[in-house]
């Protein structure tokens, strides 16, 4: 005797998701009459509930991950919920396809490596730490996901999401709870030190049931070089590198084309100008046309000195902010960037040749990410100290020769996997 159940698909209470499921089907019919359940495929929830919590203080790297996550979820779910709660102050600049929203923390800024304070409402940190902590609670106990996606902290910013992770374990709520982190936190010693010491080993024990690294164990292994405990390693699994979308590049082979972009812009003032210098040293010797992306938390001051002094140097454009880079990738033939791992992804994504200036403060990310690429021949790089116009000049010259890939390919199917694993996940009866 075979009972079809995955056809069925009716909204309503949880009476009727226990009826579709099939469970009602095989306690009300086999059970009583003595006959052995068939094996079934579990069913599952194509209509997710699924609440991504987005690490957020400096730049726009934590944001940008959270939301393409969130379109590769709406993409593979079109019927799925999905809300993002992040203190991001440049959340609204996003444009978010429709099943997804968000709820905005106050915002926090980060002046040391593990020091957080509010960004706007300095006076208020106490205040402003008991309000990120009880808009959580209340939004994630009510909003009662099937899937918890936790970003970069597995107990939040300075512990935040401690006492909501303790409570939906207390309530027996069925919600699937996964820490992702970046393919590279901190220099080694003292990641793993702040992992001990700020309870993140204890809860990935206690509350999670997956950790994913959007990254590639060959590159950089986070498990032995943070020190995993054995119970975090069996929950853990490198997923590959995040894949954007690739555009192809207009065809003008008339000048020399180049990007300079700095994420945020909260740092990227001595990028910029330093870029700016090695295109007034190209410019002796080629025609360059050049493109500036500032990034939203530029100062003003330092926007306005970079028009007063550059605005005239010819074929070069200033921009505030793009939130689709892609297309100024596409038509640059060498992009100087940041070390970011968003920015990173992007570039890999296109094949793209360019020349990294990593930052250096307050963490060493970038720098290690930045020195391990550039190793295999992914990209150039400027170490911090050696960032000047006529060596970033020369190192854009030297990337225009280099080969037009690296010597060995790199994993960019992070979304896939990381779709696949949701799926697992998410294989169980509906609640």
């Amino acid at each position: 005797m075979k009972f079809d159940t995955g056809g069925l698909s009716l909204p309503g209470s949880e009476a009727d998701s226990f009826i579709n499921s099939g469970r009602f089907l095989k306690n009300a019919l086999l059970k009583p009459i003595g006959i052995t359940p068939p094996i079934t495929r579990p069913v599952e929830n194509l209509q997710p509930k699924i609440l991504l919590y987005s690490h957020d203080t400096f730049g726009l790297g934590n944001i940008r991950r959270t939301l393409l996550l969130a379109e590769s979820l709406i993409g593979e779910y079109p019927e799925a919920s999905i809300l993002i709660v992040t203190g991001s102050p440049v959340i609204h600049a996003f444009r978010l396809p429709r099943g997804i929203d968000y709820i905005k923390l106050p915002s926090l800024d980060r002046p040391n490596a593990e020091r957080y304070e509010p960004q706007f409402l300095s006076a208020c940190s106490d205040e402003i730490k008991k309000t990120r902590i009880d808009i959580l609670e209340k939004t994630i106990l009510g909003f009662n996901p099937d899937l918890l996606l936790v970003d970069k902290r597995a107990t939040g910013i300075d512990g935040e999401l401690t006492g909501t992770l303790k409570s939906i374990k207390a309530q027996g709520l069925k919600t699937k709870i996964v820490l992702g982190i970046r393919d590279i936190l901190d220099e080694p010693a003292r990641t793993s030190a702040v992992l001990r010491n700020n309870g993140s080993f204890d809860a990935i024990d206690k509350y999670y049931d997956e950790v994913w690294i959007y990254g590639v164990r060959e590159i950089f292994d986070s498990i032995r070089e943070y020190g995993f405990p054995e119970s975090a390693v069996r929950k853990t699994h490198f997923c590959g590198y995040l894949k954007r979308k690739i555009e192809t590049r207009s065809e003008n082979r008339n000048m020399l084309r180049l990007l300079a972009t700095t994420g945020g812009g909260g740092d990227g003032s001595e990028l910029i100008e330093k870029f700016l210098e090695s295109v007034t040293i190209l410019s002796r010797k080629t025609e360059v046309a050049s493109t500036v992306i500032f990034g939203p938390q530029m100062p003003e001051t330092s926007r306005a000195y970079f028009l007063r002094r550059y605005g005239k140097l010819p074929n070069t454009e200033f921009l505030d902010f793009q939130a689709d880079l892609t297309p100024h990738y596409a038509n640059a033939d060498v992009v100087v960037s940041m070390a970011g791992y968003n920015t990173v992804c992007e570039l890999l994504s296109l094949n793209k040749k360019a020349v990294l200036v990593p930052r250096a403060e307050p963490v060493l990310e970038q720098l290690i990410r930045a020195r391990l690429l550039a190793k295999r021949g992914f990209f150039e790089y400027v170490e911090p100290n050696d960032l000047h116009g006529d060596v970033l000049a020369a190192k854009i010259e030297r990337s225009l020769i280099s080969r037009s890939s690296a010597e060995s390919k790199i994993d960019l199917n992070g979304l896939p996997q990381i779709s696949r694993r949701i799926r697992n996940l998410l294989m169980r009866a509906p609640r």
